[in-house]
């Protein structure tokens, strides 16, 4: 199973370049038919993390991809999954 990788670390605090790195790995999955994709926000104070989720779930965002999962063992990881 093909998996595309976002690290979040080296960007989180720009703000506008988290929004577009996120619209274009969503855009990358769903072209090659990519069936999940890691986002690593990282642990911190967990504000990244709601930021990411809050993207997700914009009604235009949440179209394009099957279900979201939190890594139940890695507070710091994001699955976002496809049905293609």
């Amino acid at each position: 199973m093909a998996k595309l990788t976002l690290d979040l670390h080296e960007i989180y605090n720009k703000g506008t370049l988290i929004n577009k790195e996120l619209n274009r790995i969503i855009e990358e999955a769903v072209e090659k038919k990519i069936n999940l994709i890691e986002i690593i926000p990282g642990k911190g104070s967990g504000q990244l993390k709601k930021t990411v989720i809050r993207f997700l779930q914009q009604p235009n965002i949440k179209t394009k991809y099957h279900r979201i999962e939190k890594d139940s063992k890695n507070f710091g990881k994001i699955f976002v999954h496809f049905k293609f």
